[in-house]
């Protein structure tokens, strides 16, 4: 008789039907009617503003523009010398350098291309060459970087190491460059 017991447990055990379904339904039950309620006595969530977007598009703006085009004055003019730069903070150099980026294109492992893709020193060097800040702003720039770089936990002997690891992004380039440029606002850089 023991033998019968064990030959039929043996052969439930290799049956391969589904097990029967289960007594109470989620529909049922009442659970999603419940959950339905009180979605719905919920506040609607507060509409973002967003902001305006013309339907006729828009036009294409200069990497540089809010900002006055260097202007070399006759004294600049009569010695042959390029006009004084434009005094800029470290912050808003940052931007132009993400500016740059966004408009000639991003490039890693060299500093600049034939296409006219710069990496983040040369977005930094083209800005500077375009008249925008000093060599001391470019610093001050570059120190910020720096600290965003090892406060975010992405230690680097210097930004352009960062710029040429294999892991890192156009969009990782423009967000380090934002955040430094918010940092160097809030310190008044």
């Amino acid at each position: 008789m023991a033998r019968t017991d064990m030959a039929r447990t043996d052969t439930a055990r290799t049956d391969l039907t589904p097990p029967p379904p289960y007594p109470v339904h989620p529909d049922g039950s009442g659970l999603v009617a419940e959950i339905e309620a009180y979605l719905a006595s919920l506040p609607a969530p507060a509409r973002t503003p967003v902001p305006y977007v013309c339907p006729y598009g828009s036009t294409p703006r200069p990497w540089h523009a809010g900002y006055p085009q260097p202007r070399a004055t006759l004294l600049d003019r009569a010695l042959r010398r390029p006009a004084r730069p434009v005094p800029v903070s470290a912050a808003d150099h940052l931007r132009l350098a993400s500016r740059y980026l966004g408009a000639h294109g991003w490039l890693q492992g060299a500093m600049w291309d034939s296409a006219g893709r710069v990496c983040l020193l040369g977005a930094q060097a083209a800005v500077l060459a375009h008249g925008y800040g000093t060599p001391a702003t470019v610093r001050t720039a570059r120190v910020q970087l720096m600290e965003v770089l090892h406060a975010t936990g992405r230690p680097a002997s210097s930004p352009d190491e960062y710029n040429d690891r294999p892991s890192t992004r156009a969009g990782d380039v423009h967000q380090l460059l934002d955040r430094a440029a918010a940092r160097a606002a809030r310190l008044g850089l």
